[in-house]
């Protein structure tokens, strides 16, 4: 093939086949963990309305790519933003630009992967077992969509600040309803993934049941998780720098944390070179996802590979 294709914000999302790109991500995931990858910090421009963010990575065996997103607020509802951007694909051999795409479709998407993962390592119980998902966005409704073929018969119960929004999430998953507040969603849950765009903590410590496991994917203005819960908790991120690096690159939560805390990379887990929660049923386990750009190669692997298959797009010369 020569020249660029260009896949526009429908296609991608149709290329995204959420059982390939879960693999995808599963595979940059461990490749994170293994010192594998070469993906430098992102970096951003900080603007009044929010950031413009940079992020290229590589991933042998999957590619070479360059992720450029705009995370601004919603000046029209409040605690919301807007996440958009394009993603360039790249041959890893001879640097040949081969692919551009939508960015806010493919990073819902492998972000809902990456939490996924997390669940399916760390959950307490086989199956889930009962799930909450705390928002109604965007990332919300990816997430339950991928729960929805990766999961059908689990019980799902979302939860916003508008129950019309919650009620229009839950039908996209067969077992999901709108619960009647966070917190009654959150109560009893075994699993509990926070897709918000929070500047201050939506869940609390004394909601979460004993062997809880927690996917924190938001929070890019501030944190998703109140500080009893990241010290209660077992830690787990995709990268280092989730800890290491200041926002936006690094997570609001696990910034300062005390010392002595560790914090594992899911790769390590999803390898089988740590043991994630291990024996310990009833301990408390989070996931503080950031983003990381192998995750975006991944995904942007996947509506390459399908998307030529199925001969979508245009095919520019740049």
């Amino acid at each position: 093939m020569s020249g660029v294709l260009v896949l526009d914000r429908e296609r991608t999302a149709a290329a995204l086949d959420p059982t390939a790109v879960l693999a995808a991500v599963g595979h940059a995931l461990v490749a994170v963990a293994r010192g594998e990858v070469s993906a430098p910090p992102r970096i951003a421009a900080v603007t009044s309305a929010g950031l413009l963010g940079a992020m290229p990575g590589y991933v042998p065996g999957l590619g070479l790519a360059a992720k450029l997103v705009t995370v601004t607020a919603d000046p029209e509802r409040q605690g919301r933003s807007f996440h958009r951007g394009l993603v360039a694909l790249f041959d890893e051999r001879d640097g040949r630009a081969l692919a551009m795409m939508d960015a806010e479709s493919l990073t819902e998407v492998r972000t809902a992967a990456s939490a996924t993962h997390s669940a399916l390592a760390l959950a307490a119980r086989p199956g889930l077992g009962r799930v909450a998902v705390v928002g109604t966005g965007a990332q919300a409704r990816a997430q339950l969509a991928l729960l929805a073929v990766v999961r059908p018969d689990v019980e799902v119960a979302v939860a916003g600040r508008d129950p019309l929004r919650a009620g229009a999430a839950a039908a996209l998953h067969p077992g999901a309803r709108a619960a009647a507040g966070i917190e009654h969603a959150v109560r009893g849950a075994d699993v509990v993934f926070c897709c918000t765009g929070a500047t201050a903590p939506v869940v609390s410590r004394d909601w979460l049941a004993a062997g809880a496991h927690v996917s924190s994917v938001g929070g890019s203005h501030g944190p998703e998780l109140d500080a009893a819960t990241v010290r209660d908790a077992h830690l787990f991120a995709e990268w280092p720098g989730a800890a290491a690096a200041a926002p936006p690159a690094g997570a609001h939560e696990l910034q300062d944390l005390f010392p002595g805390r560790t914090v594992t990379l899911l790769g390590s887990v999803l390898a089988g070179d740590h043991p994630g929660r291990g024996a310990d049923s009833g301990a408390l386990t989070v996931f503080k996802s950031t983003g990381h750009a192998a995750l975006d190669v991944a995904a942007a692997r996947v509506a390459f590979d399908v998307a030529r298959a199925q001969g979508w797009g245009v095919t520019v010369d740049l």
